[in-house]
């Protein structure tokens, strides 16, 4: 659920850079439009071979599970209990301005935690609406000129995005946070910022506070590139922030890049 109605941080918001989506996110309809279909092939594991040595890419955190997007060249490792999707699947959240099933803002490479988390038909279409928990994944910075302009303005855009209604009385209710200078374990360095959103009405079921981390970074092609989480904030559920900080430590270049 996003809309292009926030003018002033859809300037600092990451680009577009994602081509169009496979499968959409847990916080839109489950009934996909024509443009979003998956292919009807069967789903495939996430990749693990090394595209440079031929060795099985291994989890760097004992008992997790690796996330690969060889359109970035990047990985991550998430919890065993994290459902990962295939390469092909890119996650987003609608536009809700444009009100035609297109995307906002979104990335490939995902990994959701519960995607089922919460399951409403608010509308009363008859197509029901899932939230994941939380989810997390890559996507393209193209355009962008520094690391800490899209830390904090992509974070910004997954929360606004995902947990307002996207009005502009529910700018109020953004919290944009600072930029700070951080490097992986694997070496990789760049900024990153949490953002979140904080009191906003609860009108539907599904209806949370949210929160949405990001850390922008150069891939080995030497493009400017994003990892965020984000997930549901103030529920019993919530990730933890000790969490969210081990899967960001495990970031790292992966492969070369298919996409220059």
């Amino acid at each position: 659920m996003v809309t292009a109605a926030v003018t002033g941080f859809l300037v600092l918001g990451g680009s577009e850079d994602d081509e169009a989506a496979d499968g959409k996110d847990a916080r839109t309809t489950t009934s996909p439009s024509p443009a979003a279909t998956p292919p009807t092939s069967p789903a495939s594991p996430a990749p693990t071979d090394n595209p440079r040595s031929g060795e099985t890419l291994k989890p760097t955190v004992a008992g997790w599970k690796v996330v690969v997007n060889p359109k970035y060249g990047t990985a991550f490792d998430v919890p065993a209990d994290w459902d990962v999707k295939r390469t092909g699947v890119f996650t987003f959240f609608e536009d809700k301005q444009k009100g035609d099933g297109s995307a906002y803002i979104g990335f490939s490479g995902v990994s959701s935690l519960k995607p089922s988390y919460c399951v409403s038909d608010d509308d009363k279409d008859g197509r029901e609406e899932t939230s994941s928990l939380a989810a997390a994944g890559t996507k393209g910075e193209m355009g962008a000129k520094d690391t800490a302009s899209i830390a904090r303005g992509t974070s910004a855009a997954f929360a606004f995005g995902g947990y307002t209604d996207q009005s502009a009385a529910a700018e109020k209710y953004l919290h944009v946070g600072e930029a700070k200078s951080f490097t992986t374990a694997s070496g990789v360095t760049g900024s990153v910022a949490t953002s979140y959103v904080s009191g906003v009405p609860k009108k539907n079921k599904c209806d949370t506070d949210g929160k949405a981390v990001t850390f922008a970074f150069k891939n080995s092609s030497g493009n400017f590139v994003s990892w965020s989480l984000y997930g549901a904030k103030g529920v019993k559920e919530e990730l933890p922030d000790a969490t969210i900080d081990k899967v960001l430590a495990t970031v790292r270049l992966h492969g070369d890049p298919t996409v220059e």
